[in-house]
């Protein structure tokens, strides 16, 4: 795989970082994307490029493919990894922070795979691995935005895979449990933010206890979980088109296709701890 090239965004830290790192181990030419890539010291230190590259914003994501072309001539494997949990009540969320949202978790995504399908086409391979959430398939209360995002990139997963595969590509859903990265703290300072004041502040604060609980996150998945399964999925001949790996994710995609709605409902208001 020596002259395979690999782009991996939100690679400054968790999941990206990770997955980085074990490309770079099996051989690829691993670029890693992020808008802090002053963090990336020890990735440089490592043979993998760093990519200043923000994924709302349309120039710096054309940027950056067109360096790796310049630089290499392809790009083998894009790992669209970049995002964050927005909670918040619905009705507390502004509509700019919903769009933002979609921006980060969707529609940078989308836009990063336009970029490199042109010389995935000519090169008639390729792996695109969309990394959603359990979250993509399941719910949970006062995270309407966030879910969404994921709701709308497995969809879109889906049409791509059909769309492509004349062409010899791939893509890829890889739907995380509950893994050890900055999401959780993030998520829940959004929610304390947005909700903790509001109409809906006994579900935003008991929420916030669960994603903020020690013993939660003591049972959390390391983030190399992820990086192995992307990992076998960029390797494998024919990949499968979901992995689901990670803390609680298959009991819990596996009791939301079993459970009537309002059942599931219940499970999840005594999973978060969120008031009846």
């Amino acid at each position: 795989m020596d002259n395979k090239v690999a782009l991996v965004t939100g690679g400054s830290s968790g999941i990206g970082e990770v997955t980085a790192l074990k490309l770079q181990k099996l051989g690829y030419l691993t670029y890693s994307a992020a808008r802090r890539t002053q963090r990336m010291d020890h990735l440089i230190a490592s043979g993998i490029r760093p990519l200043m590259m923000d994924v709302t914003d349309d120039a710096s994501m054309q940027a950056g493919v067109n360096r790796i072309l310049t630089e290499t001539g392809r790009i083998d494997v894009l790992v669209n990894n970049a995002g964050y949990g927005s909670y918040g009540a619905l009705e507390d969320v502004p509509l700019s922070e919903a769009r933002y949202q979609f921006e980060v978790n969707t529609f940078g995504a989308a836009r990063l795979t336009q970029l490199v399908l042109p010389k995935m086409r000519e090169q008639r391979s390729g792996t695109i691995v969309n990394v959603t959430s359990m979250g993509g398939r399941i719910y949970t209360p006062l995270g309407a935005w966030y879910h969404a995002t994921k709701f709308a990139l497995e969809a879109l997963s889906d049409c791509l895979r059909i769309e492509v595969s004349p062409f010899g590509i791939n893509v890829v859903v890889v739907e995380p449990g509950g893994i050890q990265t900055e999401w959780g703290g993030i998520a829940a300072e959004k929610l304390r933010t947005v909700s903790g004041n509001s109409a809906y502040a006994a579900q935003a604060n008991a929420i916030v206890a669960s994603l903020t609980s020690e013993a939660t996150n003591r049972r959390l998945s390391p983030p190399s979980v992820i990086a192995d399964t992307i990992a076998k999925a960029v390797t494998a001949r024919r990949p499968k088109t979901r992995y689901v790996v990670g803390y609680g994710a298959r009991p819990m995609l596996i009791m939301h296709d079993i459970l009537p709605n309002r059942w599931f409902d219940a499970l999840m208001r005594l999973v978060t701890g969120v008031p009846a």
